[in-house]
């Protein structure tokens, strides 16, 4: 099988390019290499026949023709996107760009290189967009998202991937191109950029440094460890029904805060410091928009696909601090540079009159 990755460069890309070049699929990733894009992730593969790179940004109508024309994939997965919410909060245009005009760039593309195609291959095609569960809105105490949830979106974010989800289904419904779509739980794991929460207080941990906390540490999200959103993505791309949604979720509601004191159990175990590592939590000002509960309900996905987490968060969690402590040489440049650590999405005070 031949499969195009958009944003493959990235955390869940690049998880989800190892896994399938490990599968013995012949994979092009088409990645923009933004600051959250790292080929570093992808040293495992790197030398594989069957991974090739293409650097190309997703608006760029002329690039993803030529690379979608060079590969002549069997599936396209559609992972690039700008991702983390409280850069969305004062940069949005770049999420509007890339989000929105990106997957209409991708899908554009996608549309008329499969009108081409002929017999089993056209068949056969898929075009997966993934997207997330932010895009539902908040949960209250009970319930859980399905696929027929309406959407609800907070940030520019998640009004970015609620745009796009929209634009695929369209693609789809209009135009009869194989789309399907997914909607992920927080990931985590391995290789995730140290911006968001649980690789930026590991690394705040290890070194010593406060462990912010949003609000009263209360939000509630659903934790689905990365590799088996990989496993996930490549089963509904092969089997999912084109026009339907498929959520996936790992089964993990946690708080913020037992998250942040689950990882500093875990350091206390394997980096023991003078004074226990929970002494650094600090409680921050909230996150504008900041919703307060996301849980996802991936019975479509167990049942009609077959599919179930391997991980749950326990295990998962301890697998992701361990590697993090053993593998400084992929954090240290971006933790020294790219990113150190400071507080994202801060909205400046209105000028007083």
């Amino acid at each position: 099988m031949r499969i195009l990755v958009t944003g493959g460069a990235g955390f869940i890309g690049s998880a989800l390019v190892r896994y399938l070049v490990a599968e013995g699929h012949q994979v092009l990733n088409l990645d923009k290499l933004t600051y959250a894009g790292n080929l570093s992730s992808l040293e495992p593969v790197a030398g594989s026949n069957l991974y090739s790179f293409v650097q190309a940004d997703i608006c760029d109508r002329a690039a993803v023709v030529e690379a979608i024309a060079g590969f002549r994939p069997d599936h396209i997965m559609h992972l690039a996107a700008e991702s983390h919410v409280d850069r969305s909060i004062t940069g949005a245009g770049e999420f509007v760009q890339t989000n929105v005009i990106g997957t209409f760039t991708m899908l554009e593309a996608a549309r008329h290189y499969w009108a081409d195609l002929t017999g089993d291959a056209r068949t056969a095609f898929r075009f997966l967009h993934v997207s997330t569960d932010e895009v539902y809105g908040s949960l209250g105490p009970d319930g859980l998202f399905e696929e027929t949830t309406p959407y609800d979106p907070s940030s520019p974010y998640s009004a970015s991937k609620a745009a796009s989800d929209h634009l695929a289904k369209a693609w789809h419904r209009t135009y009869g191109l194989p789309v399907v779509v997914s909607n992920c739980s927080n990931n985590y794991g391995p290789y995730h950029f140290p911006e968001k929460l649980i690789p930026l207080n590991i690394l705040n941990a290890l070194e010593g440094k406060p462990l912010p906390v949003y609000g009263d540490g209360s939000n509630i999200r659903d934790w689905l460890y990365v590799e088996d959103h990989a496993r996930a993505l490549h089963l509904i791309c092969q089997k999912g029904r084109p026009g339907e949604t498929y959520n996936v979720g790992g089964r993990n509601e946690r708080t913020n805060i037992e998250v942040v004191r689950r990882i500093c159990a875990i350091m206390d175990e394997l980096r023991p410091a003078a004074k226990p590592h929970d002494r650094l939590i600090t409680f921050v000002t909230d996150r504008p928009g900041h919703d307060h509960r996301y849980a996802i309900d991936a019975t479509r996905l167990e049942t009609e696909l077959g599919w179930k987490a391997q991980e749950n968060f326990d295990s998962g969690i301890d697998k992701t601090v361990r590697w993090y402590l053993d593998n400084e040489a992929w954090w240290r440049p971006l933790r020294g540079g790219v990113y150190t650590g400071e507080r994202l999405g801060v909205l400046a005070e209105p000028a007083k009159a």
